[in-house]
C-alpha cells in the first residue's frame, strides 16, 4: 500500500477570501476530495485568517468522515481551539505573519520544551500530536529526545527537495530517507509534505515507513483545470506508481 493521501484545502479557502464570497465553499472541496480517494484533510487556521476560518473547521469536523489534521502555531488561541474543536489530529507548524507560505520546519533544538508542554495539553484532550521538522540531523536528535509520549509523528518539511534538481535532489531525498528511518525507529508515526506534485511525489511516496502525505497547492491549482475529483485520483496514481509494499 502506498502512504495515505491527507488533501490539504486552504487554498479553496484562498479563492473564497479573496472575493469575501460563499464560494468556493473548502468543505465541499473536502467532501469530493474524500469520496475520490484521499483518507483525511488538512486544514491551516491562521492567526490572521487569511483563508481557512474557524467556522470552516467546524464544518469539516463535522464533515469529515477521515481523518482531520489541522495545522497550527503552539499559540494559546490555537491550542484552545483544538481543545475545543479535538480534531483527530493536530499538526504544529512554525508561522511569521508576513511569510507567503510556511516557509521551514519549527525548531525543536529551541523550542523544544514548549512544543512539548503544547502536546501534553492537546493529548490530554484526546488529540493526536504531530510536529512539522526539516529533515536535519539535530531536529530529529531532538525530537527523539522529546520522546512519543505525547508526540505521536512528525511531519517532514519536503520543501527542499521539491526545489532541487539532479545530484542535489538526491542528497536531499536521501536526508529525507535517515530522517524517515530514525524517527520510525524511535516509534514516531512519519508523514511528509510541502511542494509535492505529481511530478516529484513517487519518491517520497516510496521512502520507508511513509505513512501519510499531506498536499495542498497542486491538488487546488489542478483542480482548476480539471476538477478535485481527478485531481485528487491522478494523485493517488502518481503515489502509488513509485511506492513499495509497506512492511
Amino acid at each position: 500500500m502506498p502512504p495515505r493521501l491527507s488533501v490539504n484545502i486552504d487554498h479553496v479557502a484562498t479563492l473564497r477570501q479573496v472575493r469575501h464570497a460563499l464560494y468556493p465553499d473548502p468543505v465541499e472541496a473536502a467532501r469530493i476530495a474524500e469520496e475520490a480517494g484521499a483518507a483525511g484533510i488538512t486544514a491551516h487556521l491562521r492567526a490572521d485568517r487569511r483563508h481557512v476560518q474557524d467556522a470552516d473547521l467546524e464544518a469539516l469536523r463535522r464533515s469529515v468522515r477521515g481523518k482531520l489534521n489541522v495545522e497550527m502555531a503552539a499559540s494559546e488561541e490555537m491550542l484552545a481551539n483544538a481543545l475545543r474543536l479535538r480534531p483527530q489530529q493536530v499538526t504544529l507548524v512554525p508561522e511569521r505573519p508576513d511569510e507567503v507560505t510556511t516557509e521551514g520546519g519549527l525548531d525543536l533544538v529551541a523550542h523544544g520544551e514548549r512544543l512539548r508542554e503544547a502536546a501534553y495539553r492537546l493529548a490530554a484532550g484526546d488529540v493526536e500530536v504531530s510536529l512539522f521538522i526539516d529533515p536535519d540531523p539535530a531536529q530529529l536528535e531532538k525530537l527523539v529526545e522529546l520522546g512519543n509520549g505525547a508526540i505521536a509523528g512528525f511531519e517532514l518539511n519536503t520543501d527542499t527537495y521539491t526545489r532541487a534538481s539532479g545530484l542535489d535532489r538526491d542528497l536531499h531525498l536521501a536526508g529525507l530517507h535517515a530522517a524517515a528511518e530514525q524517527g520510525h525507529a524511535a516509534g514516531f508515526h512519519v508523514y511528509a509534505g510541502h511542494g509535492l506534485t505529481t511530478a516529484n511525489v513517487g519518491p517520497v511516496a516510496a521512502l520507508p515507513h511513509m505513512e501519510e502525505l499531506n498536499i495542498g497547492h497542486w491538488l487546488v491549482s489542478r483542480a482548476v483545470s480539471v476538477g478535485m475529483a481527478e485531481a485528487v485520483r491522478e494523485m493517488l496514481v502518481a503515489m502509488s506508481a513509485a511506492a513499495p509494499p509497506r512492511r
